[in-house]
């Protein structure tokens, strides 16, 4: 029996069956059809539907295991960063050894670009590909289900309540300690949702729901089965950084943000489209556990992400207009002016920047600065 089959990603003996399932989803070819012709597929669904079809077909011939799809998927990669960023770089890779398999603890600032872009980088650089963790509040489509399965994406389970969210985060657990064991990278973000207001924290339950498939041992030991890298992603401009914002000021104002059924989707598309400037993509080392604390080793990936995050002068430019409209404590005002009066920023960043943020709301604009600048004051506490 495959106990991990409710979760895992497909495998290449059942691509062909899925492939031909997608390909009669009308529901999906509807979604990708308003997405590429929007005002078209309102006016004649039935001819882009029938388009979506065809093309799909097309591009998907030939198409028969997880490999082969993972090759479409790089073109369509490379298009996007083409498209949608300035430059894309990386570090720490040469600390990784090909031959061990590693679960990538990564700090979470887009929904699908983030796994994406640690996808690239070691897809290009020849090691093997991810294992994603993806949320099932983000698969509410059985056929955005399928295609992140198709993408070696595993799924988990945060709408089950007491005994089944215990049953299931076992099972999460064993799994990723399963693709560790036959040689498969993972990816998984710190916590649970987005960092929106850019403060990259783990979340400590995170590692004891990785510790637990071997709860009887030291959470150090059942740890150190599984390699653990911290990774950071600095993205120069957050494609969504007006949509955290606004869900921000709403959840000040109303007290929740409730999400409409396509919210989601508007931040994945977003994400991806969107422009990001300069990125980069950072491999820490190897975790050394020395503790079972689980806010300690929490702390240990926290330090590594925050060394290694890049900022940029939209980072600055946040701070000191935070700091000029007198919109920091006593405390982050110092470091402020501390490390402001060492920058200068690049006329053509300055000019980006205030075009950017003439963009936002007037009552967006606290938030919106807050997510650039708090990169830079959490900085400031560990010097």
């Amino acid at each position: 029996m495959d106990k991990f089959q409710e979760i895992r990603p497909y495998q290449d003996a059942e691509v062909a069956t899925v492939l031909a399932s997608l390909l009669r989803d009308s529901d999906m070819l509807d979604s990708i059809a308003h997405f590429y012709a929007p005002k078209l597929s309102r006016i004649l669904p039935f001819l882009t539907r029938r388009l979506a079809k065809y093309t799909l077909t097309k591009q998907l011939r030939g198409v028969d295991s997880i490999r082969a799809i993972q090759h479409v998927i790089a073109k369509y990669m490379d298009k996007m960063i083409e498209e949608t960023t300035t430059s894309l770089t990386h570090s720490g890779l040469e600390n990784l050894n090909p031959d061990r398999s590693y679960v990538f603890i990564c700090n979470h600032r887009d929904i699908a670009m983030d796994p994406a872009f640690v996808n690239y980088m070691l897809y290009h650089a020849g090691f093997e590909t991810l294992q994603i963790a993806i949320g099932d509040n983000l698969l509410k489509k059985p056929f955005v289900s399928d295609l992140m399965r198709l993408n070696k994406s595993f799924i988990v389970k945060r709408s089950v309540k007491g005994r089944e969210l215990l049953a299931s985060l076992r099972l999460l657990s064993e799994y990723i300690h399963h693709c560790i064991e036959t040689k498969n990278n993972v990816w998984i973000a710190q916590r649970e949702g987005r960092a929106k207001d850019g403060i990259d924290r783990t979340d400590p339950a995170l590692l004891k729901m990785l510790a637990i498939a071997h709860r009887k041992e030291p959470m150090r030991e059942s740890l150190a089965r599984l390699n653990i890298v911290p990774v950071t992603l600095s993205y120069q401009y957050d494609a969504c950084d007006t949509l955290k914002a606004q869900e921000l000021y709403i959840r000040a104002t109303e007290g929740e943000f409730q999400k409409d059924e396509g919210s989601d989707i508007r931040s994945i598309v977003t994400g991806m489209m969107g422009q990001k400037g300069a990125v980069h993509v950072a491999f820490g080392q190897e975790l050394a556990l020395d503790t079972d604390d689980p806010e300690m080793i929490a702390a240990s990936i926290d330090a590594q992400i925050l060394a290694n995050y890049r900022l940029q002068d939209i980072n600055y430019l946040s701070l000191q207009r935070l700091l000029e409209n007198d919109m920091l404590t006593e405390a982050e005002s110092l470091h402020a002016r501390r490390v402001l009066g060492n920058w200068q920023a690049n006329t053509a960043d300055l000019t980006a920047f205030e075009e950017r943020l003439d963009t936002v709301a007037a009552e967006l604009r606290g938030y919106w600065l807050r997510s650039y600048a708090n990169s830079v004051l959490l900085k400031g506490e560990t010097e």
